[in-house]
């Protein structure tokens, strides 16, 4: 999966791919699948991210899936991509290669659906998400999340017959993984506040989606630790580094909290977030439950800027 503009949706949609890929195959191919596997991804020659393509193995045939929220904004390009992927998948595994790019968010942006030059042509399937019946992802539970974008005459209705599937799921960490799921991509189309009240947040916070972003922002602090390290001394640099690994970890929960509130978040105050303290990054994140709009936010750092 490879998402155009950014990759806030990646964890996510990885979690549905390898949690659900019979689900998701079924739903793709139109007839019932019960024998898949995930296939690994590295593929051979740059620049292909072996994180950005799932591939499910049927029986019969490859499954290429692509995630995307514009594909319009792609480089190399969309059609140019999926010939590459084609071509390079049916070399290594010599069996009928089928691909899909599912598109989440509405667009009216042109997507192309094959690549065309000289006597060079190659189709593949764009999923418009909003235009899809929602019957088919609502038959498997891992699809529930997906089906907050499909098609609906009342999509608040949708949504909460989603959330109330979801809140009913017995095991624990299933039902916290795919309300942190359904939670996010939601937010793709509906009121942040409206999906806040359908998805709790304290169910959200225990899935392993959730960790998986404080997991990240450590990564990256240790990394960044390790760079100051190298100039600073490598004791010096391994303390900053769990400082600026807690620290950034704790940023990434707080911004992701504040996009689910309030939606886009001002650039002047994104930009102060990363000047906070430890401690003042804790205060933010319990004040942050009361606030009311993203004025209150622009107020609380006037007060707490460094």
């Amino acid at each position: 999966m490879r998402m155009a503009q950014s990759h806030e949706y990646d964890n996510l949609l990885k979690y549905l791919a390898e949690h659900y890929p019979a689900a998701l195959a079924t739903w793709l191919l139109g007839r019932p699948v019960a024998r898949v596997r995930l296939l690994k991804t590295e593929l051979s020659l740059q620049p292909i991210r072996a994180d950005s393509v799932y591939l499910i193995e049927t029986e019969e045939e490859i499954l290429h899936i692509e995630f995307e929220t514009d594909p319009s904004d792609s480089e190399p390009p969309l059609d140019l991509r999926m010939l590459d992927y084609f071509v390079r998948v049916y070399r290594r595994e010599r069996k009928l290669v089928r691909q899909a790019v599912i598109v989440l968010a509405e667009t009216g942006a042109h997507i192309p659906e094959e690549f065309h030059v000289g006597d060079t042509r190659h189709r593949y399937r764009v999923i418009r998400m909003w235009e899809q019946d929602p019957e088919p992802l609502l038959a498997h539970e891992g699809l529930w999340p997906l089906a907050v974008l499909a098609r609906a005459e009342q999509p608040e209705r949708l949504l909460m017959e989603v959330a109330e599937k979801v809140s009913k799921i017995a095991d624990e960490s299933q039902r916290s993984d795919l309300t942190a799921a359904a939670g996010i991509l939601a937010g793709l189309r509906f009121d942040r506040n409206l999906v806040r009240r359908l998805f709790r947040r304290e169910i959200m916070m225990q899935s392993v989606i959730y960790r998986e972003i404080l997991k990240e922002g450590e990564q990256l602090g240790e990394q960044r630790g390790i760079q100051i390290g190298e100039q600073l001394g490598e004791q010096r640099g391994i303390q900053i580094g769990e400082q600026l690994g807690e620290q950034l970890g704790r940023l990434a929960i707080i911004k992701r909290q504040l996009t689910h509130r309030f939606g886009v978040i001002p650039a002047e105050a994104l930009a102060a977030l990363p000047a906070l303290s430890l401690p003042e990054l804790d205060q933010l994140s319990e004040a942050l439950l009361e606030f009311k709009s993203v004025g209150d936010l622009t107020i609380w750092l006037e007060k707490h800027r460094p």
